[in-house]
């Protein structure tokens, strides 16, 4: 397995040319890396202005390994080849490393990069990526591998503390300035001043060294290099917004930063989210009053490491009224907006306190607890919403606290424990009786000044205090039944048929031109042509259908068309994408930017075979094709969405859309294309 490394851009502020002055300060070898034994010039070219120098170096490593494993290779010694080009002009430096050693059974590769920041032309930017496959080692690959990677991200470590020692040792000699280059002055020529050309490069969507280390918390390099793949991955293959680097890293945290197991995990959530909206629940989710007087919860200030603090006063709560009078589906939703809200707390406490804060403290008080706690659907509620938010809000969880745990917890954590992942598991403490008042109690977490009134505190806790739910609040089960588990099996998805004649259309006001609209659909029946319209008029409402009013049906009474049938393509309304056969059983996203405000027609069409020529028989899969499209009718499953131009981080070009997996985000990313004019098919 090929292992991969890509480093955050890490910033120096200082100048290139300070900073190639203490690069080179490391030849032939320097003491801060014993590994690197030494090294010799075997090739150097500089080109006849003086612009460009390109050196190759011979690079002797002495890798820390086993002695037995050193004498059956037979080296001590592995030899590198670097080749360095520095070009003064525009200022950059690149570096290439292979391996000369093992190179039949072992490939390395490295490519270093020093350039001008380009926000700041005094500041030096870094990036590095590297490569490892070892094809065979005398059987030892696994252990080889393993070696060369701790190696390695020790080397990553000592290469930027390197450069700032002899950044130092300059100054010391005081050297805190080396001129730009300036090409030669040509005798009897007039001396031009030449700008440094500018490097087509940003780092806008490139994380930094320092801005990890602020707000996201110290990663070891090979942690720094698996996040900045994989969200270098969503921002290449996922249309929409892409999810914030707290929580991708959370994801990435929860599988051990396994970058594939992560990507997995990850997409399977974002589909969730998606599917259900569930970025929009703070802003469109109200909570009823009936969670405002009985769901004994809240925030509560922060606990001493500056998590914010959720209290749940488990034992006070009727959750069989709760589970009767709101249903399954309410408190989940109550659940996820208490975890959305956590991570927004989360974030203005990174802000607030300066230090990256990434997950909260819940403290949930068991007082009263009790068999009635232990009802059956009750329960299985909450194995469900636990399912649920593991599934979605991984290493949110920072510490539980439970407190005044009764003689029945037991019972109730033996039906919950299997479904809490093993890691979450290891941050709960339990307190029996008024354990919790002493040593080690809360107080070693919670600042004695905010410590609720009801656990002996002087804080003043705004927390309903739960009790019964009134049976007159009490739904029926017809009622439970026909809005239960929507958020589980329901998705924002909508259905319709396409008839011949009568093509479905979906029209979309928009106010401001750059805005993305944004499609996901599915062809369930039939092959249908999909086009993008665009027109400045407002559609007028369909008239009624003169046959549907005598009680005959047709085609055309079924799907309401936007698009007046006297209209002229190109007059009245003009194509704004080509059109685009989808087949049955193909799954379609795709995005346009609207270059005008105006009514955008999303248009699905009925598409029949072309006729067989007169000469030829029928092939197979026409007869086919028109045995499964009964009556002239197709169908398809959509999803619409209007982003504004800067919540949007796919291609900002007008896209062609790419076929892909219907609802599995983690196959329609993989393999749909950013460019306008490819796509990729999955039946």
């Amino acid at each position: 397995m090929v292992q991969e490394y890509q480093s955050p851009v890490r910033v120096y502020k200082h100048p290139f040319e300070l900073i190639m002055a203490a690069y080179v300060r490391r030849f032939p070898k320097s003491h801060l890396i014993p590994v690197f034994v030494d090294s010799e010039i075997i090739s150097e070219n500089q080109s006849k202005d003086g612009a460009t120098l390109v050196t190759e170096r011979r690079c002797v490593i002495d890798i820390e390994a086993p002695r037995l494993l050193k004498r059956i290779a037979g080296v001590d010694f592995l030899y590198f080849l670097q080749k360095n080009t520095l070009n003064r002009r525009d200022r950059t430096l690149q570096i290439e490393v292979h391996n000369e050693t093992f190179s039949n059974r072992v490939v390395v590769s490295e490519c270093c990069n020093y350039t001008v920041h380009p926000e700041n032309e005094d500041w030096t930017c870094f990036e590095q990526t590297a490569s490892l496959d070892i094809k065979s080692f005398f059987g030892f690959e696994s252990t080889a591998e393993k070696i060369a990677m701790k190696q390695y991200a020790s080397s990553i470590k000592k290469g930027k503390e390197m450069i700032e020692y002899y950044l130092r040792e300059l100054e010391k000699e005081g050297v805190t300035y080396v001129p730009r280059w300036t090409p030669p002055v040509v005798c009897g020529a007039a001396r031009l001043r030449l700008l440094p050309r500018s490097t087509a490069r940003s780092v806008t969507n490139k994380l930094d060294a320092d801005y990890i280390r602020r707000y996201l918390g110290d990663l070891t390099p090979l942690q720094e290099s698996c996040l900045i793949r994989l969200r270098q991955w969503l921002q290449e293959t996922h249309k929409g917004k892409i999810p914030k680097d707290q929580h991708v890293l959370r994801f990435l945290r929860a599988r051990d930063f396994n970058l594939d197991k992560a990507r997995e995990f990850l997409c399977q959530s974002l589909t969730w989210r998606k599917q259900h909206q569930v970025d929009f629940l703070l802003d469109t989710w109200e909570r009823p009053q009936l969670l405002q007087d009985y769901y004994a919860g809240g925030w509560h200030h922060h606990d001493r490491d500056g998590r914010p603090l959720y209290i749940l006063r488990l034992g006070q709560m009727d959750t069989k009224g709760l589970v009767r009078a709101s249903g399954e589906e309410g408190l989940l939703r109550q659940v996820l907006s208490i975890n959305e809200e956590g991570l927004r707390r989360c974030e203005e406490n990174t802000r607030v306190f300066g230090r990256p804060i990434s997950c909260w403290t819940c403290l949930v008080d068991l007082e009263g607890l009790n068999m009635r706690h232990l009802w059956r659907p009750g329960v299985k509620a909450l194995l469900r919403i636990i399912e649920v938010v593991e599934a979605n809000y991984p290493e949110t969880l920072g510490r539980l606290l439970i407190l005044r745990a009764p003689r029945v917890f037991p019972v109730l954590w033996t039906l919950v424990s299997p479904l809490i992942d093993e890691n979450t598991r290891k941050k709960f403490l339990v307190y029996a009786g008024n354990d919790y008042q002493g040593p080690g109690g809360l107080v070693d977490y919670i600042d004695k000044e905010i410590l609720p009134d009801f656990l002996g505190g002087d804080c003043m806790c705004d927390i309903p205090e739960g009790g019964l739910v009134p049976k007159s609040l009490y739904r029926t089960a017809e009622e439970l039944e026909s809005e239960e588990n929507r958020l589980l099996t329901d998705s924002i998805y909508k259905s319709a048929s396409v008839f011949k004649g009568a093509p479905y259309e979906m029209l979309i006001e928009i106010n401001e031109a750059s805005s993305v609209i944004t499609w996901d659909f599915d062809v369930s029946k039939g092959d249908v042509i999909f086009n993008i319209y665009h027109s400045k008029r407002a559609p007028q409402p369909p008239k009624k259908d003169t046959l549907g009013a005598h009680g005959i049906t047709s085609p055309g009474a079924v799907n309401a068309q936007t698009i007046d049938r006297n209209w002229v393509l190109g007059q009245d309304y003009s194509m704004v994408e080509k059109a685009l056969t989808c087949r049955e059983g193909e799954s379609v996203q795709g995005s346009h930017v609207t270059r005008w405000p105006g009514f955008y027609i999303l248009q699905w069409r009925f598409h029949s075979s072309p006729a067989c020529s007169a000469s030829s028989l029928p092939r197979v899969d026409d007869v086919l094709a028109s045995l499964q499209v009964s009556s002239h009718k197709c169908k398809i499953m959509f999803y619409t969405e209007v982003l504004a131009s800067h919540d949007f981080r796919g291609s900002m070009t007008s896209l062609e859309s790419s076929h892909s997996g219907f609802s599995q985000l983690s196959a329609a990313t993989t393999s749909s294309s950013q460019s306008q004019a490819s796509s990729t098919v999955s039946r």
